[in-house]
């Protein structure tokens, strides 16, 4: 299926990945100066390239600050709808989490790993703020969207659910009733249940979905006889469209809930971001006042 100009245009899901196996890579490899004593680090033959105003030391700090305020973009996005263009709000979030799961790397090579003062708060207050938005996301998905991103209906939910079950019985070759019937799992509501009920049963429902879906495709295959490719095909279509639907069931009965949970999130996830901003502000302001930078 071709990517829509949308998806195109925010493209960067691989640049990203790239960046973060380069961060890591100077991370290791600069373990040995950043383990030195302040005092003995002026004599390592690294120091002119990882102290942080160095040649790799000062341009992670500014690619940390462009990236820190390309990350509040996502939050334009999602607010004016007329930015749609720019790229679904799925993929928004995507490349939002890869970028701030670059940040911690990208500071604390600039840092040189002393996290002291500003940058210190800094620091603490973005691992915050990435380890919020890795729940973020895993709250994000278990929403029902459309793939631009707009939430479904539950009646587009139901509708959704049908069509997978219908294809499922033709890929199969057995009756809907059939289907249904196999696909039933136990999935609680929460219904009511605080946070951290909530998320324990989301995380239960994920095992059960694995564990169901790993039986399906141990009983569909006994059912299909000796296996030819078209066999092994419809039968990895089958597990993957079960897979969906037992997903959508799921998220359905723990829509409430876990529309509760998302908007406590964000109360939570704001103040530590805001946080972050304000000592990057202030730590870039000062670091360019007593003139620490290559354009003094």
């Amino acid at each position: 299926m071709p990517k829509s100009k949308a998806d195109v245009r925010v493209g960067f899901g691989m640049p990203l990945v790239i960046l973060l196996g380069a961060l890591l890579i100077v991370n290791i490899a600069g373990y040995g100066y950043y383990i030195l004593p302040v005092s003995e680090r002026v004599r390592s033959p690294l120091h002119a390239w990882l102290k942080p105003s160095g040649l790799i030391g000062q341009p992670a700090g500014i690619l940390a600050l462009l990236i820190f305020v390309f990350l509040w973009l996502y939050p334009l996005r999602k607010k004016y709808k007329s930015l749609a263009w720019t790229g679904s709000l799925g993929r928004w979030m995507d490349i939002h989490i890869l970028a701030a799961l670059g940040l911690p790397l990208l500071l604390a090579i600039h840092a040189a790993w002393r996290f002291d003062g500003v940058i210190g708060l800094g620091f603490l207050s973005m691992m915050v703020v990435v380890a919020s938005g890795i729940v973020g996301r895993y709250l994000y998905v278990r929403i029902p969207r459309s793939k631009s991103g707009v939430e479904l209906t539950r009646d587009e939910m139901s509708t959704r659910r049908r069509a997978l079950v219908q294809q499922i019985a033709d890929t199969m070759q057995v009756d809907v009733a059939s289907v249904e019937r196999t696909l039933r799992i136990d999935s609680g509501t929460a219904a009511g249940s605080g946070i951290g009920h909530t998320m324990g049963q989301l995380l239960t429902n994920d095992v059960k979905r694995w564990r169901a879906a790993r039986e399906l495709r141990r009983r569909w295959k006994a059912s299909v006889g000796p296996e030819r490719a078209s066999d092994r095909a419809a039968l990895a279509q089958a597990v993957t469209l079960a897979k969906r639907e037992m997903s959508l069931d799921q998220q359905a009965r723990m829509l409430d809930a876990t529309h509760k949970v998302f908007r406590y999130w964000h109360v939570a996830h704001r103040p530590f971001a805001l946080t972050a901003l304000v000592a990057v502000v202030v730590h870039v302001a000062v670091v360019i006042y007593i003139g620490a930078t290559w354009f003094r």
